[in-house]
């Protein structure tokens, strides 16, 4: 496995690009690509009234990019345009892979190649079988090398969403259903691979995924429903992580003080009740009363949610997960309930909705990870 070689910059505690302090020029370059990634086929004309450098920066900035291989010349302009044909330009999409590790999933994890644009190139998983601790720690380095072996260009990096609560250095601080307490999952993983790693709360990397690869706005709350229960949030696009690295974190809230026992040793959690293999539970136990089993963990995922949506001034959130499961009769019964609840003169009109992305969101969030840090592109 060949790594390609980053421009070097990192994710800071609000998951925002932050650049190296003694290099200026790094973050001019991350200027350059993103404007050609939200926008193909400018010239270098175009690149210098956008960004505000002088043509001469512009054209030194993207020699470097087309030398690294990262932006290519595509053709020029139309006659149709005003003065002579330039060339344009595009982010190359060729030259390196991006390698995406989702976690999340109840049963089995599962990995992808990935191009700059979200494209899947290959697929692998894993079916877990029950392992925890360090076992668990094992099948994903297995699952972590199966995926390199399938890259065909260099690799950019390796992005990772887990359960969990994961602190600022790729730590799993605490993943109570992998037995995981502690473990620096981002060191071992690159340590393994030889190439840059960026590890990310599961529920973290979906709703940055949200922002990157689908038409949500900046500020946005995203649940996510697999393993666990938790929910990545965005303000004006930024990440909050909070003080622990423990925002969002909702799937640990009571909703019930005599409900069920859960994992994280308190009683009627909201995992107990929403997590994928305890809907799955009790709907093949109650399977005559499907409709009013999600109605109900649909309110009991809106009573989580309520002071969220009051609190934040939301007027969407959206939910992940298995698509059986979060169906229009959960979502219908949780946007019920919050509207029920935050209901005021001054609030706009709240809706909820089932994410577009899919079962991808968490890997593409991944890729949205690796882009971000490794090249200052969101």
């Amino acid at each position: 496995m060949t790594a390609a070689r980053p421009l070097g910059f990192y994710e800071d505690q609000n998951g925002s690009r932050t650049l190296r302090p003694h290099d200026g020029r790094r973050s001019n370059l991350s200027l350059v690509l993103q404007s050609l990634y939200d926008d193909p086929q400018l010239t270098r004309a175009d690149l210098a009234r956008l960004t505000g450098l002088t043509k001469v920066t512009i054209s030194d900035l993207v020699a470097e990019l087309i030398d690294e291989g990262l932006v290519a010349e595509t053709g020029m302009t139309s006659g149709a345009r005003p003065g002579k044909p330039a060339a344009t330009l595009a982010v190359r999409d060729d030259t390196c892979d991006i390698m995406a590790l989702d976690l999340s999933a109840p049963d089995v994890l599962r990995a992808g190649i990935y191009s700059m644009r979200g494209e899947n190139r290959a697929r692998v998983s894993l079916d877990l079988d029950g392992r925890t601790g360090p076992e668990a720690v094992d099948a994903v380095l297995e699952l972590a090398e199966r995926c390199a072996s399938l890259a065909t260009r260099p690799i950019l990096g390796v992005g990772v969403g887990t359960p969990g609560t994961v602190d600022t250095q790729g730590t799993v601080i605490a993943a109570p259903n992998f037995d995981w307490y502690g473990v620096d999952l981002q060191d071992i993983l690159a340590e393994r691979l030889q190439v840059t790693t960026v590890i990310q709360n599961d529920a973290n990397a979906a709703v940055i995924a949200e922002t990157a690869f689908s038409e949500a706005g900046p500020t946005l709350v995203r649940v996510q429903i697999s393993r666990g229960v938790g929910a990545g949030i965005l303000l004006s696009g930024s990440l909050v992580l909070g003080t622990a690295a423990a925002a969002g974190e909702i799937g640990h809230v009571v909703i019930e003080h005599q409900g069920a026992m859960c994992s994280c040793g308190k009683r009627g959690c909201v995992e107990t009740w929403i997590s994928a293999p305890a809907l799955q539970r009790r709907l093949s136990h109650e399977s005559a009363r499907r409709e009013d089993v999600l109605a109900e963990a649909g309110r009991r995922l809106g009573m989580a949610l309520a002071p969220i949506v009051a609190a934040l001034d939301l007027t969407e959130v959206v939910v992940g997960g298995p698509e059986d499961l979060i169906d229009s009769v959960f979502i219908r019964a949780c946007q019920d309930l919050i509207v029920e609840r935050t209901r005021s003169q001054f609030r706009q009109e709240f809706t909820m909705r089932q994410s577009s992305l899919g079962g991808e969101a968490v890997l593409l969030g991944a890729v949205s990870l690796v882009m971000r840090t490794t090249l200052g592109v969101s």
